[in-house]
């Protein structure tokens, strides 16, 4: 008998027909005897349909009480899967994240998870009980009800089952694995059968969307077997796991992940003094604006040019800021640039492999794609491009890198 988390996304509980799926699933575990904890999300389009309510009555919500009514999406899916779990004989008990007291710091609609109370679900567990949990939300010490963010049900349920000490976190969706990129720009990607934590959290971070990036860092911390399935078909879906436990002879390149959502600022004319870097980055930290790639290029009369990406939602707030920043420095202007993508090639064998930079760029010269910038780590290599080339240049990578083949760890 093993003790599996199960987190079933928006799109997997979207209907109330989807539900009763759900539960005739985890029924299946519970009377093959073990036992169970599910994580919910809510259902499909329900959390926007209530921040737009709220846009309605606010342009700027109070951050707390967005947190009390976009944490109600869960508590509908949680009662509605104990419900279905009940009828089927299945005995289940419902908790919202401050009655199972999943204890959060008090960063409202992006809380951070600081301990979790596991006595109740153990005494649920022990009486044979299925026990279902809110994912996405916790409460404060002040008995404040917070949230993780959005995509935070994965979170939640790799913490559950840190704190179980569960057997396998599974992450059912809407695709049946990771993929070696997104099967609607390439035809011939495959799913693959393991990858890394560390691959997985550079694919997370870089645009795929199948986990979130807190999640799988969380499981790759507390050693959390962690599995990627579908909710609408069988398989084996894909074990996010150690790299020692991934055969000896890894691909190259693992996978290929590219982000729509960029946008380039720049400042240019900016005096070359040290400090410069603080002045202009520091204003934009405090603004909560988050960068990524960032390229400083020394030009004449000591001035220097200064290009660092964010997000898309978050170009103009940042434009707005590095203009103040640029009227105190005595820069020369801002500019930006919102049709931009980035594209990754992500790999653990790339720390023992040399000339792959070189391929890749190689690769993109041929379909005359021009590289913006360039953002490198020991397993991932990442370029800025114009937008419109996003899908040609991520078809070209997938075949030169020859990502359509199966790997060595599924021919043994």
């Amino acid at each position: 008998m093993a003790l599996f988390v199960q987190k079933f996304g928006g799109t997997s509980v979207g209907t109330t027909e989807r539900i009763e799926a759900v539960a005739e699933k985890v029924c299946g575990f519970r009377n093959a005897g073990h036992d169970v904890v599910v994580v919910v999300s809510a259902m499909s389009g329900e959390t926007n349909r209530l921040i737009g309510l709220a846009s309605e009555i606010m342009e700027e919500p109070d951050p707390r009480e967005m947190d009390v009514l976009v944490s109600t999406g869960e508590q509908v899916t949680m009662s509605l899967l104990s419900m279905a779990l009940q009828k089927r004989g299945c005995d289940a008990r419902s908790y919202t994240g401050s009655q199972v007291r999943i204890l959060t710091d008090n960063m409202h609609t992006k809380a951070r998870i600081k301990q979790i109370d596991e006595q109740r679900m153990r005494a649920d567990l022990n009486a044979g009980r299925v026990v279902v949990v809110a994912g996405f939300q916790g409460v404060d010490e002040d008995g404040n009800i917070t949230t993780l963010g959005r995509g935070g049900s994965d979170t939640t349920a790799v913490a559950l089952a840190a704190t179980l000490k569960a057997d396998e976190c599974q992450i059912y969706t809407d695709v049946d694995g990771v993929y070696t990129t997104d099967p609607r720009v390439v035809d011939s990607a495959r799913r693959l059968e393991r990858i890394t934590f560390e691959e997985m959290m550079e694919m997370a971070s870089l645009g795929s969307k199948v986990l979130q990036i807190r999640a799988v860092e969380f499981a790759g911390k507390y050693n959390v077997p962690l599995r990627v399935l579908s909710s609408f078909e069988e398989g084996e879906g894909t074990l996010i796991t150690f790299e020692e436990n991934i055969a000896m002879e890894q691909p190259v390149v693992s996978g290929i992940a590219f982000n729509r959502d960029e946008a380039k600022v720049t400042i240019s004319g900016v005096p070359d003094t040290p400090g410069s870097a603080l002045r202009i980055l520091k204003p934009v930290s405090e603004a909560n604006i988050g960068v990524d790639m960032i390229v400083q290029n020394v030009g004449e009369d000591n001035r220097t040019a200064f290009t660092f990406t964010v997000h898309r939602n978050d170009f103009k707030r940042a434009k707005d800021v590095l203009q103040r920043v640029s009227d105190e420095l005595g820069a020369h202007g801002v500019s930006g640039d919102t049709k931009i993508a980035k594209v990754s090639i992500v790999g653990v064998g790339m720390r023992s492999h040399a000339g792959v930079a070189t391929k890749m760029f190689e690769a993109l010269s041929v379909e005359g794609i021009n590289i913006q910038m360039i953002s490198t780590s020991e397993i991932k290599i990442s370029v800025v491009i114009d937008e419109k080339y996003l899908e040609l240049a991520v078809r070209a990578l997938h075949s030169v890198f020859e990502l359509d083949k199966p790997g060595v760890e599924e021919t043994l």
